[in-house]
């Protein structure tokens, strides 16, 4: 279907640097701005408010709206699950995606799940679009005075409510770091679609299917999925709500929150680039190392780490609420 050349993305997305995958982050809050001119306009809708299922009413309006729309010319519809990344930091209720699938299914879009940061277990179950109402239980502290937890004691995966994409895009935890490998999965509608009549796939870089990335993926994954890593998530995400709910008692923070293996410290005010060169800087000689990006100061601790300790987390903790009440100037 030639006409559709459209995607569909969140704002505040974040989904890389080449020019086709810039063009579906945000084009107002994203990093990409200078870059306008050249990018290929695509349409956006509104990031869910929240993390709870009352937040992402207005994005699955605003989605049905533009598909019933412009169906005709859209071919895809591309989200980060539950976390978005770069873009904030931000999670959002596991049922968006679900009503996401079901729209596209509906106006005959392809779903395209954005996995590079939050596969492999990051948020507690393997690939975070495995997440439903049971297993999902974000935690919130805003500003010392509310906070909401999504309780289950049975954080079980049924198969039956797996939204599955009809693209699934891989990296990072693939390879535990150790060498560059990302993967895209497809299900056999799309790849018969790729090498229907004799085609074949016209992407691939130099390196593609590197034997030495590949063998440390396999390597990565045998260790992960021999491991009691749902358990150990657990206890980072614990971990993390005692060592870092302390933030929140600060004026300069407006949120802290953890989903998983990710903390996230929100603060009211932005920082410039200097502004959290200097937290960084600070950061570095309390013994930690963490990347602050605008309002952000987050941590995703290697979970599957033997080495990783209570008292790691803690210091990360301690090092992040020193260096935010020494209130850096933006």
């Amino acid at each position: 279907q030639p006409s559709k050349t459209k995607f569909v993305s969140l704002r505040n997305g974040y989904h890389g640097d080449t020019l086709g995958a810039m063009s579906i982050c945000d084009p107002v809050n994203g990093m990409h701005s200078m870059f306008s001119g050249v990018l290929a306009k695509q349409l956006f809708v509104s990031t869910p408010t929240g993390g709870m299922e009352e937040d992402g009413v207005q994005t699955i309006t605003e989605m049905k709206q533009l598909l019933e729309e412009h169906h005709d010319e859209i071919a895809a519809v591309v989200l980060e699950p539950i976390v978005q990344g770069a873009g904030g930091m931000r999670f959002y209720h596991p049922s968006v995606l679900r009503k996401v699938r079901e729209l596209c299914d509906e106006y005959n879009v392809l779903l395209i799940f954005d996995e590079i940061a939050t596969g492999f277990g990051r948020t507690g179950t393997m690939f975070a679009s495995w997440q439903n109402e049971s297993t999902y239980q974000p935690w919130y502290l805003t500003e010392g005075s509310s906070f909401s937890i999504i309780n289950s004691e049975d954080r079980k995966i049924s198969t039956n409510e797996i939204v599955n994409a009809d693209i699934l895009c891989l990296g990072k935890a693939l390879t535990g770091g150790y060498m560059t490998l990302g993967a895209t999965l497809t299900t056999d509608k799309v790849a018969h679609g790729i090498s229907h009549n004799g085609g074949v796939f016209m992407h691939g870089p130099t390196f593609m299917a590197n034997p030495l990335a590949c063998s440390v993926s396999l390597a990565s994954m045998g260790l992960l999925t021999s491991s009691p890593w749902e358990e150990r998530v657990r206890n980072v995400e614990n971990a993390l709500i005692e060592h870092i709910s302390p933030l929140s008692e600060l004026d300069s923070v407006r949120e802290v929150r953890v989903l998983g293996a990710i903390g996230v410290c929100e603060l009211k005010e932005g920082l410039d680039r200097d502004g959290m060169a200097r937290i960084q800087r600070a950061l570095v000689e309390e013994g930690v190392w963490l990347r602050p990006f605008g309002k952000l100061l987050y941590t995703m601790p290697p979970f599957n780490c033997d080495e990783l300790e209570d008292d790691h987390i803690k210091k990360i903790g301690e090092a992040m609420y020193k260096v935010v009440s020494s209130k850096p100037k933006a």
